[in-house]
């Protein structure tokens, strides 16, 4: 272990497990940044759809090389060394953005989003470890905080870049956040979770290979290609159909952050006192009324109807994913964990990627349809690992 990090078996205070926890919402703030920082870089340079679907596209790779590189580096410096490694990472990635933005070319800003990428899987990784005791006392609960904290992320991702529009180098002011996390990181004691009560690998890798474990990484995968769709796309998408300013469109953008962050916290409180099976059905129909309400609307009222409702029906599907997550895999493997987690996060990547390249071929208007034909997906996923819960008596 790195001389530069406090680590207490046993001693350490619950609360620093906590505070890695948090660490989730920097994953969400990093994540989110692409789709609220595109319209800046729009006014400077109009650029065409296929790049927006290259920039998402980088930032996917970035994810997929983080699956090679984390593991080497956490088992050469421990993932508390991880959680610093990738902050810093961060900041030098948004500060390398701040001085490529248009008309520097397409590749510098790539290269910039790929190493987000890379910081955000590298993250996610040393995250997975962070939060062991943690999920030990309360799966669900664990993993809908680190849900929550991540949505707070996105959120503030949004109404940063809002709110410093027309800041010159906008990102030199949001590398403070990762920043941030480097000073709690560097100083935080990291408890050593007990190898005893981890499954051995030889199960982990066989419950990766259950049907049930690779029904939940597709489930996820598509739920989150079918948010981050929305998300990476809903400020460009109000810019070109409705006419909208750029300031205008990030703020919708906030407006759906926020909307998925009440909604899956009230969903969270909710879900012991509702039928889960008319609350997915409820979920699922929303969300796709709420895709068709955007794709016809013309006006700033039926953008905001269309986007709260999605909101709304995006909310309670991952509550609901967390669940029966915790309730499938009552241990903790963070290698299991996270590949599951890593998967999903690429969806959410690649589907914006895909929504870029079909908005070049068909128009912007495709931006609310493929949500809708993906949330048709998740509903089927989840009717196929309840299926699967009967049939395996898990």
């Amino acid at each position: 272990m790195s001389s530069g990090f406090a680590t207490h078996a046993e001693t350490a205070p619950i609360p620093s497990t906590w505070r890695a926890v948090a660490g989730f919402l920097l994953s969400g703030f990093l994540f989110a940044l692409l789709g609220a920082i595109l319209p800046a870089w729009e006014a400077q340079q109009p650029f065409g759809f296929t790049t927006v679907g290259n920039y998402f596209l980088s930032l996917s790779v970035g994810v997929i090389v983080s699956g090679e590189v984390a593991p080497r580096l956490q088992r050469r410096r421990g993932w508390p060394f991880l959680l610093v490694f990738a902050s810093v990472l961060a900041c030098i990635a948004l500060l390398y953005l701040s001085i490529s933005p248009p008309p520097a070319p397409a590749w510098m800003r790539m290269t910039g989003v790929f190493l987000i990428g890379l910081a955000t899987g590298i993250l996610n990784t040393a995250l997975f470890h962070a939060i062991s005791p943690n999920y030990e006392r309360d799966p669900a609960g664990t993993v809908n905080t680190g849900g929550i904290f991540y949505g707070l992320g996105c959120l503030a991702a949004a109404l940063l870049v809002g709110a410093t529009f027309y800041v010159p180098s906008i990102l030199t002011l949001v590398a403070i956040v990762p920043a941030a996390f480097v000073g709690m990181y560097a100083h935080m004691p990291m408890p050593i979770t007990g190898e005893a009560q981890q499954p051995t690998m030889r199960q982990a890798f066989r419950d990766f290979r259950s049907t049930g474990a690779v029904l939940f990484a597709l489930l996820l995968f598509f739920q989150f290609g079918n948010e981050w769709s929305i998300a990476g796309w809903l400020p460009l998408y109000v810019i070109h159909r409705l006419g909208k300013s750029p300031t205008t469109a990030i703020a919708l953008l906030a407006l759906y952050w926020l909307a998925l962050l009440v909604g899956r916290t009230i969903a969270v409180s909710a879900l012991p006192r509702l039928a889960h099976g008319k609350l997915l059905l409820v979920s699922v129909l929303a969300a796709m009324f709420g895709c068709v309400i955007l794709a016809f609307t013309d006006n700033l009222f039926g953008a905001c109807a269309g986007i709260l409702t999605i909101g709304a029906g995006f909310a309670s599907i991952y509550p609901l994913v967390a669940e029966k997550i915790g309730r499938r895999f009552p241990y903790y493997n963070p290698g299991l964990f996270n590949g599951i987690f890593s998967f999903a996060l690429m969806g959410g990547m690649l589907a914006p990627a895909t929504v870029g390249y079909a908005a070049a071929e068909w128009g912007i208007g495709i931006v609310a349809w493929l949500p809708a034909l993906g949330t048709t997906m998740v509903f089927v996923l989840l009717l196929l690992i309840w299926l699967e819960s009967k049939v395996t008596g898990r």
